[in-house]
């Protein structure tokens, strides 16, 4: 594959190294205004985008490259507020979009077993809490893999009907406790409580290697291939 880069700090250079590791060429990396219009050829000539931005870029990144009909893997989160938009645009013009609030297998495994857990809390009676930890430079509280595991939770719940990540916390809202310190890669636990015991789910990533691993399985997955996809799909 001939990748552009759409965003290319810490996992743009990660995803770079991984890919050229595995025989994938890189087109064009992409990290700031000018260079939209400066590499705009380097980028037509690239096969798909993949796409760890900001959350504000995010949606006119995916909007440029849907313009140019490439298909592009969209790892940044908390641009989902347009995921309905882009999801019709994506339909409407037989575009490729792949997008996940985390792109880890072991994440992804770890999704699966939460959504049981949410059931046997509901059958049983337990209480529900999450806490997630990122490095100082994560923008976006909660992180996209953590509302992702709280809303598969509210979904099983009849106890909870929202989250929050504000003390104290409401009768009605499943509690996120969120930490940003040094350059933790990303904890994310779920943990259910009873009178009689407490379970405890916890992921903790040790690098960036297992998220620019997905982002590749999902751009070699999306070639060839039209509509809206997920870790789902490619699971």
């Amino acid at each position: 594959m001939r990748i552009a880069l759409i965003g290319y700090g810490k996992m743009g250079h990660e995803v770079e190294r991984l890919a050229l590791a595995k025989g994938h060429e890189i087109a064009v990396t992409i990290d700031n205004e000018q260079e939209w219009d400066e590499r705009l050829n380097q980028l037509k000539s690239a096969d798909i985008a993949i796409e760890f931005s900001q959350p504000d870029q995010a949606f006119n990144n995916i909007c440029r490259c849907f313009d140019l009909h490439l298909p592009i893997v969209v790892g940044t989160t908390a641009w989902y507020d347009h995921l309905d938009e882009v999801k019709k645009r994506c339909l409407d013009e037989k575009q490729s979009l792949f997008y996940a609030p985390n792109f880890s297998i072991g994440m992804n495994m770890v999704f699966r077993i939460n959504k049981q857990l949410a059931q046997f809390a509901e059958k049983y009676g337990y209480t529900m809490s999450l806490a997630e930890t990122h490095h100082i430079h994560k923008l976006d509280k909660p992180s996209g893999t953590a509302a992702k595991l709280a809303n598969d939770i509210i979904a099983e719940s009849s106890r909870y009907e929202y989250w929050s990540i504000n003390e104290p916390y409401p009768a009605k809202a499943l509690p996120i406790e969120v930490t940003r310190e040094g350059e933790v890669f990303g904890i994310h636990s779920v943990t259910a409580q009873s009178s009689a015991d407490r379970i405890t789910l916890t992921h903790e990533a040790f690098s960036r290697e297992g998220l620019a691993q997905g982002a590749l399985a999902a751009a070699e997955f999306l070639i060839g291939k039209t509509g809206v996809f997920t870790m789902d799909d490619l699971l």
